[in-house]
């Protein structure tokens, strides 16, 4: 007895003691592909450096359906790691403001809104408010988590709210206005994401640029770049600038049904930087639709249909830029390359797939063409790409100006068309890190496009191998069976 009471002391011991350890030391396995709840080195590293603490109000509705309440609890998991990571300097609480009107309106005062989701009870579907949102506070500064979405990339976003509350001096990033180049509200997503981290400022080119900006982006010039202009950007670039330029060296209108070549004078610049941005259309056998009138009868139909100049980018390169992106829509993108040249260095970041292939612009438009193999001859052709000058300039070039470009107001587009450009801007400007984090987190892959062929081979075999093993299961049970028979009957006459 004094034995057992003994035992039982000494685990409980080691079990306070564990507990207690736990506490100062957190450690878990990480064992998702991508080291989803793996802190990052950068995130690591501006926890370790914070000057002052943190309080960290996250406002979650609790009751929630399973695959919501989960967001709750990774985000918990997160806060405690980094509470655990700062030495103390992230302290967290956790409100529910479901529980009255009063911290309802509190949470909805800074910023938190409530969403509306579809929850079911004693055999009744409802719609329910749920909060899950945050409040960072240093001092006097805040900084709002309106809506932690599930799947999203907690850590980039905690982590950049941390260095935002924190950084005071947010670099600027210059965006090159006139010539037709896409303007600030023309790049709403693209300027909220970068906002986070940067001052995002208008660049007359038509002067020298101001000093300060350490990085450009020029998107998707429509009209000729004036030479001085020009002269400015060899003058920002020869100073270590770096620039992000997406450019349509050809443009698509379906209208028409025509592609033709824009002249604005920017890919000769590129061309003596040994940057070609070909006058090409890129088709691809993966790619977007259009729709198309199709008369079916006495009917008009809108029907959907592939259209190859609508390149639907998967391919990536091995690079910060385009880690963790599934796939980008380049419309009418143009090939490019890059002159043999010692003192380049070119990267291709995006290519087309293995069945794709160019056209010389100008082009007619067959919207209702039968596409065939035949089309596509080629593969994996460049259309975007990092090109560095030894001891100069960096760049990354895109041969599309419109793919991170909001079509129509109120339209969303991708979130990796955005992640791609707001990416590159962030990997010649920021030092941190960060940019590996924006797309890290849970990722839906597509399924890999197959062919007629196989796609009913692999229907008839989901179809036919469960029946099959069903009768070879009811066959060998029944074997069995048979064999337990006979051997009772040969029990029974010996």
């Amino acid at each position: 007895m004094k034995k057992n009471l003994t035992t039982i002391l000494l685990i409980a011991g080691i079990l306070l003691f564990v507990n207690l350890l736990s506490r100062r030391y957190f450690i878990r396995l990480d064992l998702t592909r991508s080291k989803e709840f793996t802190l990052s080195p950068s995130t690591k590293n501006i926890l370790k450096n914070l000057d002052d603490p943190i309080t960290i109000s996250a406002y979650f509705s609790k009751d929630l359906p399973a695959n919501i309440a989960k967001v709750r609890q990774d985000f918990k998991d997160l806060l405690v790691e980094y509470s655990n990571r700062s030495g103390g300097m992230i302290h967290y609480e956790f409100i529910n403001p479901n529980e009255s009107e009063e911290i309802e309106q509190q949470a909805m005062q800074q910023g938190i809104r409530p969403i509306l989701i579809d929850v079911r009870e004693k055999d009744q579907s409802k719609q329910q408010k749920a909060y899950l949102g945050a409040l960072l506070k240093m001092g006097e500064r805040t900084e709002v988590l309106p809506f932690i979405q599930p799947g999203a990339s907690m850590e980039y976003d905690l982590t950049t709210s941390i260095k935002k509350i924190s950084n005071l001096n947010k670099q600027s990033i210059g965006l090159v206005q006139g010539f037709g180049a896409a303007a600030l509200q023309e790049l709403a997503q693209v300027s909220t994401a970068l906002s986070a981290l940067y001052n995002i400022e208008p660049v007359d080119l038509s002067n020298p640029v101001d000093p300060k900006f350490q990085t450009l982006l020029f998107v998707r010039p429509r009209d000729t770049v004036s030479p001085a202009a020009l002269a400015n950007l060899d003058l920002f670039l020869e100073k270590g600038g770096k620039l992000v330029i997406a450019l349509n060296s050809v443009d698509g209108d379906l209208q028409n049904a025509m592609g033709k070549v824009i002249s604005t004078g920017v890919p000769e610049w590129l061309s003596t930087k040994g940057i070609t941005v070909n006058n090409d259309f890129i088709i691809d056998s993966r790619c977007g639709q259009v729709t198309v009138q199709q008369q079916q009868g006495f009917f008009t139909m809108m029907t959907p249909v592939k259209f190859p100049y609508l390149p639907m980018a998967a391919d990536f390169s091995e690079h910060p830029v385009t880690k963790g992106l599934e796939q980008v829509i380049f419309p009418f993108a143009s090939s490019i390359s890059v002159q043999a040249d010692s003192s380049l260095r070119f990267t291709a970041l995006v290519h087309s797939s293995e069945k794709s292939n160019t056209l010389p612009a100008p082009a007619f438009f067959d919207i209702n063409k039968q596409w065939t193999e035949g089309d596509f001859t080629k593969s994996r052709i460049p259309m975007a790409g990092v090109v560095e000058k030894t001891n100069g300039w960096k760049m990354v070039v895109f041969g599309d100006g419109d793919f991170a470009v909001n079509a129509q107001e109120g339209r969303a587009m991708a979130p990796d068309n955005i992640n791609l450009l707001v990416n590159s801007v962030d990997w010649l400007s920021d030092d941190t890190g960060l940019v590996e984090l924006r797309t890290k987190g849970a990722t839906t892959r597509p399924i890999k496009e197959i062919d007629e062929s196989q796609r009913s081979l692999i229907k008839y075999a989901n179809f036919l191998i469960p029946v099959l093993l069903v009768i070879l299961y009811g066959f060998i049970r029944s074997q069995k069976m048979k064999a337990k028979r006979l051997a009772r009957m040969q029990e029974r006459y010996a």
